[in-house]
């Protein structure tokens, strides 16, 4: 749910807010759940330990307890929101991990499970452009049939040495791919796309070069989030080393101004930033007050007086 400041700022720019209320008629309210998959860069298939910046719950810290089924973890994932959301629908939202890495007729029971749920009016499936073989899309094109659908995939960056830092294991032309396999299956599917801002050593212009290399691609939503130094990953142990530092504040909201300035007004913007579970959140500090950072950022755009589109 939005508060006041954000739903200030979110009218800058065609917000994943306003995509559900003129698909939906309502509010619409993401729940995290848990389908028990794993990665590609997890179980040796490509490699151990996940992305570097990934932490131990595949970027799901806030889904519902894995050991339920998911009829239950919708129940449990309602209740947590049920202030926010009295009136409003949701979307089941398979977050952690790689969602469509398993086997595929048990992943599409989960996902009928899931849209067969009471005020459930759609499915979102976080997943890697290289998880996405004939037999899981056909099971995601008969979900075509029934609800709403959008795929999340994660993609962070198009600058080459970054892919390899962040041991992502997957190329620029694997996504590519991806997009246009999903959009083959049918173009109702929304696509969003995962970008980090602030990776080691990526400059202002290769931040914006993603950006405009997943516009290109034709993805209809973007995800941003600052990079976001967790615990237990990898890239803890080189921002302990000093081995880079992470975006001050107003540097990120420049680059994000910029960002919005290229994006089109028909791609739904998903997400602006990022919360790091607080328990494990190294750095950047600044991230842990969402309201305050909210605050600030209609502050900054306000002064730069950004409108999505102007010059």
């Amino acid at each position: 749910p939005l508060t006041t400041e954000l739903n200030l700022f979110m009218k800058r720019f065609y917000s994943v807010s306003d995509f559900y209320k003129n698909k939906f008629g309502c509010k619409v309210y993401k729940i995290s759940l848990d389908a028990g998959c794993t990665c590609p860069n997890r179980d040796g298939t490509k490699s151990f330990g996940g992305c570097i910046f990934c932490s131990g719950s595949g970027s799901g810290d806030f889904a519902a307890d894995k050991n339920l089924s998911i009829a239950e973890q919708i129940i449990q994932a309602k209740q947590r929101v049920l202030s926010k959301n009295k009136d409003g629908k949701f979307i089941a939202y398979f977050q952690n991990f790689s969602n469509t890495y398993g086997n595929p007729s048990e992943l599409s029971q989960k996902y009928n499970e899931a849209i067969a749920q009471e005020d459930v009016v759609g499915i979102s499936i976080a997943t890697r452009p290289d998880c996405l073989n004939n037999e899981i899309l056909n099971e995601i094109a008969e979900l075509v049939n029934k609800t709403f659908v959008s795929i999340e995939l994660g993609f962070q960056t198009s600058k080459t040495e970054s892919i390899e830092y962040i041991r992502r294991f997957f190329s620029n032309e694997e996504y590519l791919l991806a997009v246009k396999k999903i959009k083959s299956i049918s173009e109702k599917i929304h696509v969003v796309t995962h970008l980090i801002f602030g990776l080691p050593n990526e400059t202002e212009k290769d931040m914006l070069n993603s950006v405009k290399f997943v516009v290109d691609a034709k993805t209809d939503g973007i995800k941003i989030a600052l990079l976001h130094v967790l615990e237990g990953t990898d890239l803890a142990i080189d921002y302990k080393n000093n081995a880079f530092s992470c975006l001050e504040m107003e540097e990120y909201f420049k680059i994000l101004g910029k960002a919005l300035k290229i994006i089109p007004k028909d791609v739904v913007i998903h997400r602006l930033t990022g919360d790091g579970p607080k328990k494990i959140l190294i750095a950047p500090l600044w991230t842990a007050q969402k309201k305050v950072v909210y605050n600030a950022m209609n502050k900054y755009f306000d002064e730069i007086n950004l409108l999505q589109g102007s010059d």
